[in-house]
């Protein structure tokens, strides 16, 4: 196979856009359809000062590197887990690529605030792993947007991530969240910074092929808690579909997006925010709640331990 610009031996095929690439039209490629989503959705606008959700995987490594080509600066955030090898190696390839593209990271380590890590604060709130972590993220992570001043947290999520949390909201008919995975989310009063996911529309294949030819570090292991997940088994499900009809996913996004843009222009005073949103705040804290104090307040209580949310800055 061919790759279609130059004719030279293609080094990908990408079945869903009946087309193949070498390294060099692939990385062109890639970078422009980013950029195009970026323009089309409105992800970042003038003025927005950004902050990456860094992991230490590749999308969220290869997100950080791609803005910078794209000369829009942006400091990273990572959540340290304190998942032993996993969290170290993870936290050394982020630091890897601040070095490299001369950003700054803000680190949160879990171990030091709750004095333990996220395994054994999970069962203290008998809570998953997941579920603990998820809650801990949302909060440090909004935080840190409010105290250092970025308007904009984007995050990696792909689009085999999207499509499968949208396989598994429309089997359950989680009405709830439906209509919640838009590709961007305003700020709400102030208090919970504007989201956006520029890979949305981009394969996790497309992401990998983009690192691993960019020369782009990243920790190849997934979190030792995502096996067995739901999630994986819709990422399974949604491939099989995908081999036999190269698109599907592709189209499954971008109908669920139009669909939500109808919704939109019908019902413009619709929240789209979680269900929680704006309906009061933590009285320790201040931080948006459903009632009473903050998940994050509440497990820093359960553990007895004052209220700490302290960041390393590297880089």
């Amino acid at each position: 196979m061919k790759c279609r610009v130059c004719g030279e031996t293609a080094s990908i095929a990408l079945r869903s856009h009946k087309t193949a690439f070498c390294d060099t039209h692939f990385l062109i490629f890639f970078e422009k359809r980013v950029q195009t989503t970026i323009r089309r959705y409105g992800l970042i606008r003038a003025g927005d000062r950004p902050i990456v959700a860094v992991s230490g995987g590749k999308d969220s490594l290869s997100l950080w590197a791609l803005l910078q080509r794209m000369g829009i600066a942006a400091d990273g955030i990572y959540v340290n887990l304190g998942i032993g090898d996993y969290s170290r190696v993870s936290l050394e390839k982020i630091k890897a690529v601040a070095d490299a593209i001369g950003r700054k990271v803000h680190i949160f380590h879990v171990p030091a605030t709750f004095q333990r890590d996220i395994t054994e604060v999970a069962k203290v709130l008998r809570r998953a792993p997941c579920s603990a972590c998820g809650m801990i993220k949302r909060y440090v992570m909004n935080k840190i947007c409010i105290e250092k001043g970025y308007n904009l947290l984007l995050t990696g999520h792909n689009l085999d991530d999207e499509a499968a949390a949208l396989f598994g909201n429309v089997l359950y008919w989680k009405k709830e969240y439906l209509w919640k995975k838009d590709i961007s989310l305003e700020e709400d009063e102030g208090h919970l910074s504007r989201k956006a996911k520029p890979f949305f529309l981009c394969s996790e294949r497309e992401v990998a092929a983009y690192a691993i030819i960019s020369g782009i570090d990243y920790i190849y292991e997934e979190c030792p808690f995502s096996k067995g997940a739901k999630t994986i088994t819709y990422k399974n499900i949604l491939g099989s579909i995908e081999e036999s009809s190269p698109g599907t996913k592709l189209m499954f996004i971008k109908g669920y997006l139009k669909e939500l843009e109808e919704i939109k222009r019908s019902s413009p005073h619709e929240g789209f925010r979680g269900s929680n949103a704006g309906t009061g705040y933590c009285g320790a804290c201040g931080y948006p709640s459903g009632g009473g104090l903050c998940g994050y307040c509440r497990t820093l209580e359960k553990l007895e331990i004052p209220y700490s949310a302290e960041f390393e800055e590297y880089g």
